[in-house]
């Protein structure tokens, strides 16, 4: 028997090996989950480490008074949820490496005799894999890392495309409001105005109702746009990940926001090449289609089976026995064909998805650049013609004046036209910013000079260092 007890330890140790993990719960509160939520600021400490890790100059006092879209983008990146859970699902894509490059553990087959208690049979069988088929998950698994990957540089970039669109929105409705105040302004001088020529007769009333009709209609466009900045600037808290009022004390800047980038510098090659090899969703189609590639490399590898060999000890009656097992899967019905043609057809699609991928890019990059060079053309427009109106007009009008040969009401009326002619560089220049931020989405990359592409790290360390 003593061989029997060497067995069983051997057995034993070998089990051993592998410590066990245990298992711990983490159960999720809908209110501390809200609680959390409701909580985040731009105060954070730890924002503030991941701040100073991906920023090129550090914010020179926190908490930060001044915030700009790098920094806002950054910060949507620390708390976005839709980053975790592209994170999780690296991780999980990670760890499925793990389970692709772990060996098959051997099987202890018992036998004990019955009803004869001097009748015991044991058996090691170790498996092993043949044609390579480890080799081959380890592959297919590092392939669909790349993608998870691919998908969580995406998210971010999606991320950042969320942060830009708000503070588009943002700084229209204020520029909107600069501008109704100064053409109420100019409005309410015109009342005055003629007012005053009504008073000694020199129009009929009518004239004048209609001016305090049109200042009446400003005022009111005015308490629009009053209501329309709270509403856009909650709008970014929420592309941020923060509760509005986390903005209300801070001083959002832009310095670019009126001179966007000039669209002459931007080539179709660029662009086209940047869209068919920097798109992100482009790269994740591509580490696909290798893990498609690898899985049918398996499914023609499974055609060889794998076998099991090992050691055995037989106990009958007062004799020991010592064998050696062998055990093979035949492959008698079937080589594998099904699973290899569901492989193949798997393969064609992704290639499929590849290429309409790569064209899909192709298309919305030059439909971007061209639907931005058109804004920017319109922006350039409405632009010259507003120096024309400062630098040439108006100067023209008020020497007119002084010289006598004009009025004053002559002299708002030209003024007047400045604020409507702004409003239609200020829809231009949303156009062109949305034009912009679409080019962008086109080749998932900013174009502007100074800005950096979204980073992926992940921001739990600094949260723990700061806890």
């Amino acid at each position: 028997m003593k061989w029997l007890v060497l067995f069983l330890a051997a057995a034993a140790g070998l089990t051993a090996c592998a410590p066990a993990v245990r298992y711990h719960p983490k159960p999720i509160v809908p209110a501390e989950t809200a609680a959390r939520l409701e909580a985040s600021s731009l105060s954070d400490a730890g924002l503030r480490s991941f701040l100073q890790m991906n920023l090129r100059e550090n914010p020179s006092s926190w908490p930060a008074k001044s915030w700009d879209l790098r920094m806002l983008s950054l910060a949507a990146l620390y708390y976005s949820p839709a980053m975790e859970q592209a994170r999780a699902q690296v991780s999980a894509a990670e760890a499925a490496e793990v389970t692709a490059g772990a060996r098959p553990n051997p099987t202890l087959n018992l036998q004990p005799g019955v009803p004869s208690p001097y009748l015991l049979g044991l058996d090691l069988f170790f498996p092993i894999q043949t044609a390579g088929k480890r080799k081959i998950r380890v592959e297919q698994a590092k392939d669909l890392t790349t993608a998870a990957r691919m998908n969580l540089a995406e998210t971010a970039w999606k991320v950042r495309s969320n942060v830009r669109a708000a503070m588009v929105s943002y700084f229209l409705a204020k520029r909107q409001l600069d501008l109704l105040r100064a053409q109420q302004g100019l409005e309410g001088r015109r009342v005055t105005l003629l007012q005053q020529r009504l008073t000694m007769g020199e129009i009929p009333r009518p004239i004048v109702d209609s001016a305090r009709l049109t200042l009446l209609q400003t005022r009111v466009a005015i308490e629009s746009a009053e209501g329309r900045i709270p509403e856009t600037r909650a709008a970014l808290a929420g592309a941020v990940g923060v509760p509005a009022a986390a903005l209300e004390d801070v001083q959002i800047v832009w310095p670019g926001f009126e001179r966007p980038l000039e669209a002459a510098s931007l080539s179709r090659q660029t662009i086209r090449r940047d869209a068919v090899l920097n798109r992100l969703d482009v790269r994740k189609a591509l580490a696909e289609y290798a893990a498609a590639q690898a899985a049918l490399q398996l499914q023609i590898a499974l055609q060889h089976p794998d076998f099991q060999i090992g050691p055995g000890y037989h106990f009958e009656e007062r004799d020991n026995f010592f064998t050696l097992g062998y055990s093979i899967t035949l492959p008698v019905f079937n080589r594998n064909q099904g699973p290899i043609a569901e492989a193949e057809a798997r393969r064609k699609a992704a290639a499929a998805a590849f290429l309409a991928t790569q064209a899909n890019a192709i298309a919305q990059s030059e439909e971007a650049l061209a639907g931005y060079q058109g804004a920017h053309r319109e922006l350039n427009g409405t632009e010259a013609a507003l120096r024309q109106l400062e630098h040439v007009v108006v100067p023209t009008e008020q020497r007119a004046v002084a010289a006598g040969e004009s009025d004053q009401l002559a002299l708002n009326a030209v003024l007047l036209q400045r604020p409507a002619l702004a409003q239609t560089w200020l829809s231009a220049l949303g156009r062109t910013q949305s034009a912009l931020g679409m080019l962008e989405d086109a080749v998932e990359r900013p174009l502007e000079p100074g800005e950096l592409p979204p980073p992926v790290i992940n921001p739990e360390k600094q949260r723990k260092e700061t806890q």
